[in-house]
């Protein structure tokens, strides 16, 4: 009798101990459940905050981006309009709010349009065509009502001018613009003396940020 009593104690003591154990091991497990879960909200946080500020970096508003090209044109006594103020150099896969049209720099595409005398039927991506300002090219643009024999003269030129582009752009107020880094100027026509002052002084002119930078390997169209 006494020793099922003793049996039975021990029996009890030990299922209160496995009780015991699975209650500090259910403890742990709801620790390390809640430790884990911070973490995973802590890095969550951490990449949201990532996130905004890499969309706040490369996705801001236009202000932003015409305060990284803040500024004014100034014409000169050549009547070419040099931009007083500052444009950005950064490389961003976005699209860019120049403040002027065409643009004059800025921020831009990493990929250049190929400026090796390219003549380009349709319009291109200003912010592939701003990186090839940045390689010392004159890109020549023309609108609607550009006569068809001055845009046919000025693609031939074109064609056999290394660092020079031409295109279409539709949104810009004059017929027919040169466009240099920080640089633009209007012309009459293609027998206009100045296009080829503004050729000879700007193809890999001093404005260059990169001089000698490649106008082949990037964007055919």
């Amino acid at each position: 009798m006494g020793s099922a009593k003793k049996s039975s104690a021990a029996r009890t003591a030990r299922i209160e101990e496995m009780r015991r154990a699975e209650q500090a091991r259910e403890r742990r497990n709801r620790i390390l459940v809640v430790a884990a879960s911070v973490v995973v909200v802590a890095g969550l946080v951490a990449g949201g905050v990532v996130l905004v500020r890499s969309q706040s970096d490369d996705g801001g508003s236009s202000a932003a981006d015409d305060a990284k090209s803040a500024g004014k044109f100034v014409t000169d006594a050549d009547g070419v309009r040099a931009w007083k103020g500052t444009l950005g150099r950064e490389h961003v896969t976005r699209s860019v709010d120049y403040p002027v049209t065409p643009p004059v720099g800025g921020d831009h595409n990493p990929v250049w349009m190929n400026c090796d005398g390219d003549v380009y039927e349709d319009e291109i991506n200003t912010t592939n065509a701003v990186h090839s300002l940045e390689h010392g090219a004159v890109w020549v643009t023309y609108n609607g009502d550009a006569p068809k024999a001055d845009v046919e003269a000025l693609a031939a030129q074109v064609e056999k001018t290394p660092y020079t582009l031409m295109s279409p752009v539709d949104g810009q107020k004059d017929p027919i613009v040169l466009t240099a880094w920080g640089h633009q100027r209007t012309v009459t026509g293609a027998a206009d003396p100045a296009v080829d002052a503004f050729l000879e002084k700007f193809v890999q002119g001093q404005q260059t940020p990169e001089p000698g930078a490649a106008c082949t390997g990037g964007l055919s169209k």
